[in-house]
This record gives structure tokens, C-alpha cells and sequence, in this order.
């Protein structure tokens, strides 16, 4: 098991980079084993990952998560790779399908047949990094390895391939194909439907990890903290996966999932999703700042050993 926490850089620091390493350390000092990055359109989630990988050893990182649009999978797998070499083998790559009207508003793009898309996005990926070689034609993905440019690095250990999958199909899909979920979901829709549903689609392979993801405030202030997470979370309320999830929880928001209060409050929240079956926890931080970011990585530190061997097994 491992908890992590997710990283947000300060992009009002004059160097945002700077800022997101400092991140890192600040984390690492505090015992945490692993941080993760979000995918933004001004940086680059596999980018600044690789960066944190290289200057802080011993930390592992990852994505939380990487839309698959608009990008290729020939050129994710690059980045990958090269995020991988940097952390010495403790990267781990977080998928996701992105928001559709977001995706078709921002880049003119068709986002339909999403499970299908994701199916071939990950068969191009496996290809590339259990074979390194890749020659894939499907209906929305096509991917051939020219033979007179490499397509992956020899020396490069396979990384993870997670997926934030919360519905029916890129659950299967995700079981079938990748090494677990990343899915913005609480304890109960984790118990009674992530984690049999994918377990059950990865019968004959490796038992699939199940990350929990919680919003986190360790703080006194439980209404000044709310009141952030109502404005930061509101946008999740209006897209129909997110709404599936409040109704399987039975709450009106995905702020009511948040874990804001005490430390131990805040533990005993998370306990609920390991015995939900979540095998790892991502703790994302509620409040801006260094203070905050510390307590919240004071909680997973003290929850979890870190995990001795973050690659794969």
C-alpha cells in the first residue's frame, strides 16, 4: 500500500517549477512515499513529474491523471518513458477520458465511443511497454513503430498504467488492459461496485490496484475549509459521472466525501476506504500552501509504510 498525495504548484510563484519541487521536498521530508501531479493546460503533468523524479531521489510520482485526448500514444509513451528513466523506475502513468464537452469546447475534437478509444489507447501502450514494438490499426487509434525510429527506451522498467475509471465500461476495459483505477469515488461506491467490477475484469491477470482518492483538510477551521472546497469541487457536481457517484454515496456533493478536521477525523475517514477495498489512498489537499500541504502529508505519513518497491511487480 501506498498513500500519496496530490501536488498542486503555486502558479503565481515566479518560477512555478521551483514551486512544485519545493512541493515535493516539503513531501518527501514529511515521510510521504509518493506525489502526483494533475494535468492542466499551462504545465504538463508528465513533464514536471519527471522534473520532481529527478531532483528529489528516492521519491516516486506520478499523474492524476493525463487525459488521453488530445494527445497520441506514441507521443504519451515517449513521455512516459523519459518521466520513468528521470524517477529511476518510480513513475507511475495515470490515465483519464477527460471531460467530453470540455474536450469538444477546447480542441474541436470528437470524444464519442470513449470506452473503445480507451481500449485501443491502452493496447498501443502495453505494446510499447512490454514489447517495445508496436504495430496497432484500430478504429480511432492507429500506431506502427517504423523500424527506423525506436519507440522505446531498452533500458527503461515498465511503469504502471492506471486509469480514473468510474463507469461500467472503462472499468472493464481498465481491469482487462491496465494495472488499476484512480477513481474520484467513496467508500461505499468503491465496496459495492470499483472494486468487484474490476476485479471481476481482471480475472486471470495480476489483481488490479484500487487508489482512493479523498479530498483532505486537517484543520480547526472546518467552515472556512468547506467553503474552499465548495468553490475549488463545484464544477465536478454538473458532469453526469460525478452525479452517479453522489447517488451511490447518498450524498448532494462530492464536497460531503471531503475528510475536513482533525488529524485523527481525518483518519479515521480514510480507514473507511481501505476496508472499502481500496488498495492505495491519494490524499488531495483542500487548502492552498506549505502549512497546509504539511499537515496533510503528516496524516498520510503517519497512516501508511511507505511501500519499498513502487514499480511493478
Amino acid at each position: 500500500m501506498t498513500i500519496g498525495v496530490l501536488l498542486t504548484p503555486d502558479r503565481t510563484a515566479e518560477h512555478v517549477v521551483d514551486d512544485a519541487v519545493a512541493q515535493a521536498v516539503l513531501a518527501h521530508d514529511s515521510g510521504v512515499a509518493q506525489v502526483w501531479l494533475g494535468q492542466q493546460l499551462d504545465l504538463d503533468a508528465i513533464a514536471v513529474a519527471a522534473l520532481i523524479g529527478a531532483a528529489v531521489p528516492g521519491l516516486a510520482v506520478g499523474t492524476s491523471v493525463v487525459p488521453i485526448n488530445p494527445r497520441h500514444p506514441l507521443t504519451v509513451a515517449a513521455a512516459a518513458q523519459t518521466a520513468q528513466s528521470a524517477a529511476h523506475g518510480r513513475f507511475t502513468l495515470g490515465l483519464g477520458l477527460g471531460v467530453a464537452a470540455l474536450e469538444q469546447l477546447t480542441f474541436g475534437i470528437a470524444t464519442d465511443h470513449a470506452a473503445q478509444r480507451l481500449r485501443e489507447y491502452l493496447t498501443v501502450l502495453r505494446a510499447i511497454r512490454d514489447t517495445g514494438t508496436v504495430d496497432f490499426h484500430g478504429a480511432h487509434v492507429t500506431a506502427v513503430d517504423p523500424h527506423v525510429m525506436p519507440v522505446a527506451l531498452p533500458a527503461a522498467a515498465a511503469y504502471p498504467i492506471l486509469v480514473a475509471a468510474m463507469g461500467p465500461q472503462s472499468l472493464r476495459v481498465t481491469g482487462e488492459l491496465a494495472d488499476g483505477t484512480l477513481p474520484y469515488a467513496g467508500p461505499r461506491t468503491l465496496a459495492e461496485f470499483i472494486v468487484p467490477t474490476i476485479r471481476a475484469a481482471a480475472v486471470g491477470r495480476a489483481a488490479p490496484r484500487v487508489f482512493g482518492l479523498v479530498s483532505v483538510a486537517v484543520t480547526e477551521d472546518v467552515d472556512g475549509a468547506l467553503a474552499v472546497a465548495a468553490e475549488t469541487m463545484a464544477m465536478y457536481d454538473q458532469l453526469p459521472s460525478y452525479q452517479r457517484i453522489n447517488a451511490r454515496e447518498g450524498v448532494d456533493s462530492v464536497v460531503d466525501l471531503a475528510l475536513i478536521g482533525s488529524a485523527e477525523h481525518v483518519a479515521r475517514g480514510l480507514a473507511r476506504y481501505l476496508a472499502a477495498g481500496a488498495t492505495d489512498l491519494l490524499l488531495m489537499p483542500v487548502l492552498p500552501g506549505p502549512d497546509a500541504l504539511r499537515r496533510v502529508c503528516e496524516v498520510a505519513a503517519g497512516i501508511g509504510t511507505p511501500d519499498p518497491d513502487l514499480s511493478m511487480t
